[in-house]
């Protein structure tokens, strides 16, 4: 009725009548949202529900840990809350629910972690086929590999001095050595783990069978086999040598790796990003003949 209704009204004021339908309408919208609200405390937000699950699965802390953690971000939870939370998604609420799984403890210790496992290749003599063998170290955390030289006697001589030019090699690069893990193998003397427990490692010997715990360095052997060694017909050690130490500086310097942000390991951070590319700036560098390949941009 717009204006008009003034004129009908008389016992109260145009503004009084105002607020007595505001009043009702107000009311009314609150009856309706009561109606639909379920009984009982509010449901707890799933933000911080996602957050209460993500901090006991990065940890072993119990209800009251994280209750602390949440209180120091101004999240307010009651006890009770936070581990019916927990218990609804199948984690025990108490504390120390366990060692970790093994992937959490390489990631713990991947920057002082090395793995480490022998490498062979058949090579051409005038004897027949023989196998030299490397012994190959890497750094979980960059994924650095060391190869040593070859040889066709692994004796513990030479697997001893090994350790001992691995250890010089990781002081070089600045990669601390506080665990090496390895394998059983009957090749390793009970002097090569003295040599790098003098140089501040403890080893951690997997239990047979079990290649799986050093996935990553049964992986890493396989680069250098398939990837270059396969593609060559070897017939003196100098020449086994040289293919490993191009292939090592490749493997560090080059080739891209997932882990790694698609960088190589010894790659700290990407190259700037670039508005426009001309063809005539990439620049291909090539190893092995043209068998090993990588690309960068020419310097200005």
């Amino acid at each position: 009725m717009g204006q008009q209704l003034k004129e009908l009204i008389s016992i109260v004021s145009n503004q009084t009548f105002r607020r007595w339908v505001r009043e009702k309408e107000e009311a009314h919208s609150a009856k309706k949202s009561a109606a639909k609200r379920k009984p009982g405390r509010p449901r707890t937000p799933d933000e911080v529900r996602d957050l209460v699950l993500q901090l006991a699965r990065e940890n072993t802390w119990g209800y009251a840990r994280i209750l602390g953690e949440l209180r120091k971000l101004g999240i307010n939870l009651s006890k009770q809350t936070v581990k019916v939370i927990l218990k609804e998604n199948g984690i025990d609420p108490t504390s120390g629910r366990g060692e970790g799984s093994w992937d959490e403890f390489l990631s713990r210790h991947s920057q002082t972690l090395w793995q480490c496992d022998f490498l062979s290749k058949p090579m051409w003599t005038a004897k027949g086929l023989v196998d030299p063998y490397f012994l190959v170290f890497l750094h979980l955390g960059t994924r650095r590999i060391w190869l040593s030289v070859c040889t066709h006697k692994p004796d513990s001589a030479w697997v001893v001095q090994q350790g001992r030019n691995f250890l010089q090699h990781a002081e070089d690069v600045d990669l601390p050595v506080e665990i090496v893990m390895r394998d059983n193998d009957g090749k390793y003397p009970a002097q090569f783990d003295e040599v790098l427990k003098s140089g501040g490692a403890s080893i951690k010997r997997n239990t047979p069978w079990s290649p799986n715990l050093r996935a990553h360095i049964e992986r890493v052997i396989q680069t250098p086999k398939q990837e270059v060694l396969d593609h060559f017909v070897i017939v003196a050690e100098r020449h086994m040598n040289y293919l490993i130490r191009e292939a090592t500086a490749w493997y560090n310097k080059e080739r891209s790796h997932s882990s790694r942000n698609h960088l190589p390991p010894a790659c700290e951070k990407p190259a700037d990003p670039q508005v426009s590319l001309r063809m005539s700036e990439v620049v291909c560098t090539t190893r092995h003949g043209g068998l090993l390949k990588s690309y960068s941009r020419r310097a200005a």
